[in-house]
């Protein structure tokens, strides 16, 4: 291969790896926009304040409604009707503690409660011996939803 060809080569494999870039940043920022008005959706379609309370040894290693086993030691949620895999940020009102959780189960059914939140959860914002507190919740990450997991 002559000097000539071996430039032409080279500017034809730059001009391919410039594309290819290109591509994958374009599907990024498209994916992106795309997440935020689904979050924006979920988040005006849901209740995201009330009451949360939390559940724990009784459940542990039972199956969720998702699929997945309940772990009480895992950063975990039960909501209504927010996606499963969707990532929440849960803020307890009375003092500004937050835990960022996964939803993986149904629930609460019980009047006034929004969210059930797994023991350890429940316990970087608020004491577990009370059983409430009051929370704002705010949809962190719903890209990887799912509807069962079996």
């Amino acid at each position: 291969m002559n000097k000539k060809e071996t430039q032409s080569s080279m500017k034809k494999l730059r001009f391919i790896f410039t594309f290819i870039i290109v591509a994958i940043l374009a599907g990024c920022s498209t994916a992106s926009a795309i997440d935020t008005q689904k979050t924006r959706v979920y988040s005006n379609s849901h209740e995201l304040v009330g009451q949360a309370s939390w559940y724990g040894r009784k459940y542990h290693g039972r199956l969720t409604a998702s699929g997945e086993r309940y772990n009480m030691r895992a950063y975990t949620a039960a909501h209504k009707t927010l996606p499963f895999g969707t990532i929440v940020r849960v803020t307890n009102t009375a003092n500004n503690k937050s835990v960022d959780v996964k939803i993986n189960d149904r629930g609460p059914f019980v009047k006034g409660r929004v969210i059930d939140l797994s023991y350890k959860s429940f316990g970087k914002i608020a004491s577990t011996k009370g059983g409430l507190a009051p929370i704002k919740i705010e949809i962190i990450d719903d890209t990887n939803t799912f509807r069962y997991k079996h």
